[in-house]
């Protein structure tokens, strides 16, 4: 059974970046599409990104375009989330997730957490002002 962890989360200023990572572990390989979802305090889960490693196709919330950016390891065994110029408003609990349902998601399908059957436990990170 395949399982996700983040690492990665913290304290940044605004304005700094940070990188976080998604290892996966129960499986050597996969093609299957991965993404990161947030959710701020107070809020409901939110799309931040997603990839489809079939086509190379990559998706993000316009709330995060030109600023973070999504991708793997060769051997899809990690996924990474690099974010530069954050804001406040990114804080948030950040969380990785895999989905064996649909191979070759749209962006519609890749933004939707139904889509999604595999989370990890998330890691926070905090912007300050």
């Amino acid at each position: 059974q395949v399982q996700l962890e983040e690492s990665g989360g913290g304290l940044v200023q605004a304005g700094g970046s940070l990188r976080l990572s998604c290892a996966a572990s129960g499986r050597t390989f996969s093609s299957f599409p991965m993404g990161w979802f947030r959710q701020p305090p107070g809020k409901e889960r939110e799309f931040v990104a997603a990839i489809s490693w079939i086509g190379g196709m990559t998706y993000y919330a316009d709330s995060v375009k030109g600023r973070f950016t999504i991708s793997g390891d060769g051997a899809k065994s990690t996924l990474y989330l690099q974010m530069n110029s954050l804001k406040p408003e990114d804080t948030a609990i950040y969380y990785c997730a895999e989905s064996s349902r649909i191979a070759h998601p749209n962006a519609d399908d890749a933004s939707r957490p139904s889509t999604y059957d595999t989370w990890g436990q998330g890691t926070q990170v905090t912007v300050s002002s």
